[in-house]
């Protein structure tokens, strides 16, 4: 059996295994070997950031990691804000800056969402959110916030600066003098570097010189800006989405999304793995919740619960998606979205459902 088999079969049993696990009972609730683990993985990001520090100090003139200048590279690292580009950068611009510079070496992690790993976006979205201003998970979400800048000689610290066309693929935070602080790719860490690519669109979420940030996105925890419905469900379930939807605070949109996704609207599916009904609940998730996974009702008002505890537990509908799909262990597990093939697909595939309304 061919090494790459191997891998397969072991992720599989390893995304098969959590969506056994019982959900947390409380947002933010750990074991004792989650704590640990959790705990070991800080020390171990601590000392990468101060490595990373460390080294682009010692190195930024000769490497030209921040740039052609040491100044820049320095400045960037904590000169005082006024000499990164042009203008001086807000207090708000100031708190997301900085915000994001102590995630400075912390590795690219596609779906990442914590100090574990970020990925870009979800490195946008806590900068911006330690500023109080509540940013949309995904960047081509991000990339349709604040006010277009129509050049990037009129950019100011803190602005996003977006990339991709037609689709925006990537984004990160403008520091001036044709600099960025961004998680660029798989491989790589949060950095600072200059821009390379073709610029999509420049995004201003902050007021220049407001000494509080001015948010121009409204929070959309669990619904989506498309403000998709559950109107492509089956009109015997619609009702049912919505209900639940409404009693916990979940887009009737999304819970269609994920019927649509795991059953195709079955409510007598059975899965390989045992999983059940419309919502495929797990058996032992099912009792956790009270839910007969047969019964349609309870199965979407179960989801919808389930959905609303693990929004709130990992922060955004992506990792949701994912410890509904491979238990919310393997999120916990792996700082982010787990690299399992299946997982990862399930997500991009309920997001699209979800956002298209289709």
């Amino acid at each position: 059996m061919s090494a790459a088999a191997i891998t397969s079969i072991t992720d599989r049993i390893e995304q098969l295994t959590g969506r056994f696990e019982p959900p947390a009972t409380a947002a933010g609730q750990r074991s004792s070997v989650d704590a640990g683990f959790a705990d070991e993985l800080a020390r171990l990001t601590a000392g990468q950031k101060a490595a990373y520090s460390a080294n682009t100090v010692a190195g930024a003139a000769v490497a030209g990691l921040y740039g052609t200048s040491a100044t820049i590279g320095m400045a960037s690292l904590g000169a005082p804000a006024g000499v990164i580009g042009s203008a001086a950068p807000s207090p708000a611009a100031n708190t997301v800056i900085s915000a994001a510079k102590e995630e400075l070496g912390v590795p690219y992690l596609w779906g990442g969402t914590t100090s574990a790993g970020w990925d870009c976006s979800g490195l946008v979205q806590h900068a911006y959110r330690e500023a109080g201003v509540s940013l949309p998970r995904v960047s081509r979400d991000q990339a349709r916030m604040g006010v277009e800048v129509p050049s990037i000689d009129q950019a100011l610290p803190g602005d996003l600066v977006a990339f991709g066309q037609p689709t925006v693929d990537h984004i990160g935070i403008y520091l001036g003098n044709g600099q960025m602080l961004h998680a660029p790719r798989r491989g790589d860490v949060v950095k600072i570097g200059p821009i390379q690519r073709k610029i999509a669109t420049i995004r201003r979420v902050l007021t220049p010189g407001s000494p509080a940030a001015t948010s121009l996105a409204a929070p959309t925890p669990l619904n989506p800006p498309s403000g998709a419905t559950a109107a492509a469900a089956p009109a015997r379930f619609r009702a049912l989405f919505e209900q639940a939807g409404s009693a916990h605070g979940v887009d009737p949109g999304l819970l269609a999304a994920v019927a649509k996704n795991e059953s195709a609207f079955n409510p007598n599916a059975v899965s390989p793995a045992g999983a059940q009904g419309i919502m495929q609940f797990m058996p032992g998730t099912a009792a956790q919740f009270g839910v007969d996974p047969f019964d349609p009702a309870s199965a979407i008002d179960g989801a919808a619960r389930f959905l609303r505890q693990l929004q709130d537990q990992f922060g955004s509908v992506e990792l949701a998606l994912a410890a509904y799909n491979a238990g919310p262990g393997n999120v916990t597990k792996y700082g982010g979205i787990p690299p399992f093939t299946e997982t990862r697909n399930y997500v991009t595939n309920v997001m699209d459902t979800w956002r298209s309304g289709s």
